[in-house]
Order: structure tokens, then C-alpha cells, then sequence
């Protein structure tokens, strides 16, 4: 029996690495995920595209130009204020908090840069104006279930969400 190919109501398990524009490693998978192609994997679009048609065994590389990945870096997503107003535990370059709004939505921010007494806290994606590049490797291709596409086994992502960099758990405050 000849490989199966990724297409429409396929199950595919794949494992990834992202590298940043400098070449650097920013996240790898080693353990496979899984979508069904062509039902909102939520994987960049180029980078699924390029699997298309590909099967079990096959790597494929996409490069993606920041407004293809992850974005702009949006200046209303960046703030200073007074080192002084953060807690301590926050006060140095890499440091997560979750914040929260006055209507209770959330968002990850980092702390970019601490100095002169001013601390600078960015809610931007990491990878944000970055040249970044996916690499995959095509662990499995199968028909998808029944089950699988009723939505009533859980595989890959819940709608709308991107693969590469999830919530870490980060420490969860209020911004006023």
C-alpha cells in the first residue's frame, strides 16, 4: 500500500523547530502534535501549505517574513513606568507576569529593559518583526476518524490557536 499524503481530512502528527532570524533556536517539539489538514489547525498558513501533499518520513523548511509569522511589534502593546511601581520579582529583563484589565482580559507581558530607575514591559510575541523559520518533519498521515473529524476526539490545538509558543504559566497580575 503506497504512503498516505497530507490533504483535506487527513490526521497528521509532525514535529517542529522555529529558529529566529539570527539562526537561534526558539522552540522545538520533539514530541509529535497533530491536526487534521484543512480543518483550522491553527499552524501559519504558508507553513501548512507546504505540507500539503508531503507524507510520513518528509521535512519540510518555510521561511516566514514577520507580517507572515508573528507580526509587527506594536508600540501600544509596550510600556514604561517607574521600577519603582513593579514588585521586585519583577523587576529584571525576562521576567513574565500576567495582567489583567479592568474586564478581566488577560495578556502575557515581558519585561524588555530595566534602567535609569524606568522598567519597560512588552506584551508583543517574542518573535515580533522577526524573519523566522519553521522546520517539520512529517511523522504520520493517516485518515482521519470519523470521531477525529466530529471534533469529538481532542487533536492538536484548540481553534484559532497558533503552534509555536504557548502560555507558560506565567504569574498573573491586575494592570490597572
Amino acid at each position: 500500500m503506497a504512503e498516505q499524503r497530507i490533504g483535506i481530512n487527513k490526521f497528521v502528527e509532525f514535529t517542529y523547530q522555529i529558529t529566529d532570524d539570527l539562526g537561534e533556536v526558539v522552540e522545538k517539539m520533539d514530541f509529535p502534535l497533530n491536526y487534521i489538514h484543512g480543518h483550522g489547525s491553527g499552524m501559519h498558513d504558508k507553513v501548512e501549505a507546504q505540507m500539503k501533499g508531503k507524507q510520513a518520513g518528509d521535512k519540510v523548511t518555510v521561511m516566514l517574513e514577520p507580517d507572515e509569522a508573528f507580526g509587527q511589534p506594536d508600540p501600544e502593546l509596550m510600556f514604561e513606568d517607574d521600577v519603582d511601581n513593579v514588585p521586585e520579582e519583577f523587576r529584571y529583563v525576562g521576567a513574565e507576569a500576567m495582567f489583567e484589565n479592568s474586564n478581566g482580559e488577560s495578556k502575557k507581558f515581558v519585561v524588555s529593559k530595566v534602567e535609569n530607575g524606568k522598567i519597560t514591559l512588552d506584551a508583543n510575541h517574542p518573535l515580533a518583526g522577526k524573519t523566522v523559520v519553521f522546520r517539520v518533519e512529517i511523522k504520520t498521515v493517516r485518515d482521519a476518524t470519523r470521531e477525529e473529524l466530529s471534533g469529538k476526539v481532542a487533536t492538536g490545538r484548540e481553534s484559532g490557536e497558533q503552534y509555536g509558543f504557548s502560555d507558560n504559566g506565567a504569574d498573573k497580575r491586575t494592570l490597572n
